[in-house]
């Protein structure tokens, strides 16, 4: 059999056992073009995915489409060479689904796409029906295990399920796949996410972004700070951060929630008045969004994350260990494969502000030794496995896998009219 090396540039037929080619096979096309496929780009793991991979692909020389109804941060996707086209793929409404099928099969078409990447659930129903009567190979990314009330929403789901390759990102979501729909094992590629370690570094941030944010959030001078990043949504679980802070009944530590509430005015008022019933208002503050992570995570001394549903993978975790600081997350989901307990950090039970409040105190209560020891180990944890070079490098794997497979009929008949005994030894 021949053995293909395929990167996004050639297609070579390999000797074997040989690192040489024996033979390049050129491609009678355009660079590989990859269409990804996300409902809006704005805050969130799987939108910081996205953009990571999109860069990595116009770096290795593919074409790189974003299809996404907007986002604040499309600019970052424009400047790193990518193309953007807009379209309502965030839309669960049928019929503008059924139109996107449409209109998906155009830019395939027209722009000659080889791979449709979808990374969301409906737009995954568009896109899987576009790449019919195409020559697109279409994969998707699960990035969270999603509720199944019922036939109708198991249906609904199976689509981010339907890929030739489906990556799913974390070995949790991976279960949850093969336990809740029709997908082989073989065709699963678990890919953590991963931080950019160049930028999420104690030595990257300024001590002047430190001073600056310090200031903004008017945090009181010398006070210990307890952060707990993730949007405004009630399953993060701020309500059982604020129950754990009342039990901590300790003056000297400040708790700092950051993030959006996107529209849950409600929820966000009902965080505000447990703060004012429980009488810390001097003591938790909500930030909103923060444009300078890095310099957040190094002002703070612990890190929660109390989410009361499992998450898929959770960046807050990972982030937070690249920092070097003390990280709290709930003992379920994509937690587990992040945190080494008691030695990167800590794992308590969903919904238990009890035990969350002990594991405060417990983190707290380190010595300046113990917490550098800590840190030093969970910064080496995460450049180790949980890095963005080596998820957008097993991504690109998972390309050229899909590529090669496309590829590999032209490699096929040039094997199959060697005529040279050697060579056909060589080859076999």
């Amino acid at each position: 059999m021949v053995r293909l090396s395929l990167d996004l540039k050639k297609i070579k037929i390999m000797h074997p056992n040989k690192s040489k080619p024996i033979k390049d096979i050129s491609v009678t096309r355009k660079m590989p073009t990859v269409m990804q496929i996300i409902p809006s780009l704005g805050a969130g793991g799987a939108e910081q995915g996205c953009i990571d991979v999109a860069a990595e692909l116009v770096r290795a020389g593919a074409k790189s489409i974003v299809v996404c109804n907007g986002g604040h941060r499309v600019p970052e996707i424009l400047r790193g060479g990518s193309t953007h086209i807009n379209l309502p793929v965030d839309s669960k409404n049928p019929l503008v689904m059924w139109r996107n099928i449409s209109r998906l099969r155009k830019i395939i078409k027209d722009m000659d796409v080889d791979i449709v990447h979808a990374r969301s659930r409906a737009p995954a129903w568009s896109a899987l029906k576009a790449c019919d009567g195409t020559k697109a190979l279409f994969m998707t990314t699960c990035h969270a295990p999603f509720n199944i009330s019922g036939t109708a929403k198991r249906f609904y789901n199976s689509s981010i399920a339907r890929g030739k390759r489906v990556i799913a990102i974390s070995n949790y979501v991976r279960e949850y796949l093969l336990n809740n729909y029709q997908i082989e094992d073989r065709d699963i590629r678990v890919i953590h996410r991963g931080v950019a370690i160049e930028k999420f570094h104690p030595n990257a941030v300024a001590p002047a972004h430190l001073i600056r944010l310090s200031q903004q959030w008017r945090l009181p001078d010398g006070c210990t700070i307890v952060m707990m990043p993730g949007r405004l949504t009630r399953w993060k679980g701020h309500l059982v951060l604020i129950d754990a802070m009342a039990k901590l009944k300790r003056e000297d530590v400040f708790c700092v929630i950051i993030g959006d509430d996107q529209g849950r005015g409600d929820y966000r008022a009902e965080i505000e008045s447990a703060i004012k019933d429980r009488n810390l208002e001097g003591r938790v503050r909500i930030i909103g969004h923060c444009a300078d992570m890095p310099a957040a995570y190094m002002l703070s001394t612990v890190v929660v994350s109390a989410s009361t549903d499992p998450e898929g993978f959770g960046r807050v975790p990972i982030e937070a260990q690249a920092m070097g600081r003390s990280i709290i997350a709930t003992d379920h989901g994509g937690a587990k494969e992040t945190i080494l307990p008691d030695k990167t950090g800590w794992l308590v039970p969903p919904g238990d502000a009890d035990a969350l409040a002990k594991a405060i105190e417990k983190a707290l209560s380190l010595t300046a030794e113990e917490r550098a020891y800590m840190g030093t180990h969970a910064m080496m944890h995460v450049a180790e496995n949980f890095t963005r070079s080596k998820m957008v490098d097993e991504t690109m794997d998972v390309y050229a896998e899909l590529l090669q497979e496309k590829f590999s009929k032209p490699a096929q008949a040039f094997a199959a009219n060697i005529t040279s005994e050697p060579m056909k030894q060589a080859a076999e």
